[in-house]
């Protein structure tokens, strides 16, 4: 089986627009939910969400391309630009030739549908911006991508709910374990930060809302004053790379992706099979897949979405799955700090992984103040405070509306 590996990131956050800066942010235990600002929230219960902030497309872009997108296919395009970068790619033409691109995107472009619907009815239904339609459809961030670096290999986009980055990051590793390519862009891209999408996750009693006073603390994964998860956004890119085509041109390699599972309760669109089972299918598939035990994963870092149905059930699959050596296992969730990013969750969270291993530091779960044991939620979430250690193997997974379950490992790089 050919190794691939993960020579290249780039990452547009709610914590910060770059590697450096979310990493650095998420190690310091900062939040980035704040009161709302991209559109008014007046109207709304939740006042809250994790936004990008301070991001301008022209810094990575051309800006009339820019003003042709949707933020959601920007903030990918400018993640993709600093992970080509990051991997010294940006002018290797011959290489980028035959580059794929996996891109998860859960919803796509739903600030365009909101603005493009109210001109639709505000003209008599005579009316609506031209590119409403290739802005909103979810295939346009990998389809922007291709254009915009001259990338010709396959352009796929996964939309599996909150699953999609994780289940993109898990295809673009077959496709190479193949040899379909050498090398593939592979994350998640999301922005549903509008009126619209607030109201939409409100109605199905999913947001936090009683942190008005102090957002920042909204986020509570396992804790037992969790009321919900917190809309994020933002993007996130790996460059991964066949082992052999990485080493041959020298790049640096941050680590090993080892390991992909995937799943589907078939139970409910919007809860998680209550008894755990094929959530945790999707682990142990993932660890078989890695050819690693158990006991061998240092870090899990959890969906964790701060929600009382998640929290308890992730905990039920990780004893399902980890059996005895769940009680050992170092857990956290970072959506504490980035919110729920929804598409981009699963490669945002793929990269902590990354990082985890690279730093030999585990992330800490803040705002953990009280574990609601009582709940089910009776593991090490690593509560409030990061952790110096070595991390060999670090898995992260995620779970979707519709019930799609995926997860990935990584390893610590080995010649």
């Amino acid at each position: 089986m050919r190794r691939v590996v993960v020579t290249g990131l780039g990452c547009i956050s709610p914590v910060g627009n770059s590697v450096e800066e979310t990493w650095n942010s998420i190690k310091a235990g900062k939040s980035g939910i704040a009161t709302i600002t991209h559109y008014d929230n007046t109207n709304f219960k939740v006042k809250y969400a994790a936004e990008v902030k301070n991001f301008k497309a022209e810094d990575y872009m051309d800006g009339k391309a820019a003003r042709k997108m949707a933020l959601y296919t920007k903030y990918a395009v400018a993640a993709a630009k600093q992970a080509l970068d990051d991997a010294s790619l940006t002018d290797k033409k011959d290489i980028l030739e035959d580059t794929a691109v996996y891109l998860g995107v859960g919803i796509g472009g739903l600030e365009v549908t909101e603005s493009s619907m109210k001109s639709y009815f505000d003209s008599d239904q005579k009316r609506m911006p031209p590119m409403t339609i290739p802005e909103l459809i979810p295939n346009e961030g990998a389809g922007n991508i291709s254009i915009i670096f001259g990338l010709h290999g396959a352009a796929h986009t996964v939309a599996t709910a909150c699953a999609s980055g994780t289940d993109a990051i898990g295809n673009a590793l077959d496709n190479i374990r193949c040899g379909r390519s050498d090398v593939v862009l592979a994350g998640g891209a999301e922005s549903t930060q509008c009126g619209y999408a607030n109201l939409g996750f409100t109605m199905l009693q999913a947001l936090s809302s009683k942190w008005v006073d102090c957002p920042e603390k909204a986020s509570r994964p396992f804790d037992k004053q969790r009321d919900g998860f917190i809309m994020g956004e933002g993007a996130t890119i790996l460059v991964l790379e066949e082992y052999e085509h990485a080493k041959a041109r020298g790049a640096k390699i941050y680590a090993e992706l080892v390991g992909y599972g995937a799943s589907c309760d078939g139970y409910h669109l919007t809860a998680p099979n209550p008894d755990g089972i094929t959530g945790a299918k999707c682990m142990t598939l993932a660890m078989k897949d890695a050819g690693v035990k158990p006991e061998e994963v240092t870090y899990y870092n959890a969906h964790g979405t701060s929600t009382h149905l998640n929290d308890s059930g992730e905990t039920k699959m990780l004893h399902i799955a980890f059996g005895e050596a769940a009680k050992k296992l170092h857990i956290s969730s970072t959506k504490s700090m980035t919110g729920h990013c929804l598409g981009n969750a699963g490669a945002l969270e793929a990269l902590v992984c990354v990082k985890a291993i690279q730093d030999s530091y585990i992330p800490a779960t803040i705002n953990l103040d009280e574990v609601d044991v009582e709940g089910g939620c009776d593991l090490d979430y690593t509560p409030n405070k990061g952790i110096d250690m070595n991390v060999d193997v670090a898995m992260s997974a995620n779970f979707g509306f519709g019930g799609h379950n995926g997860c990935l490992v990584f390893k610590k790089f080995k010649a």
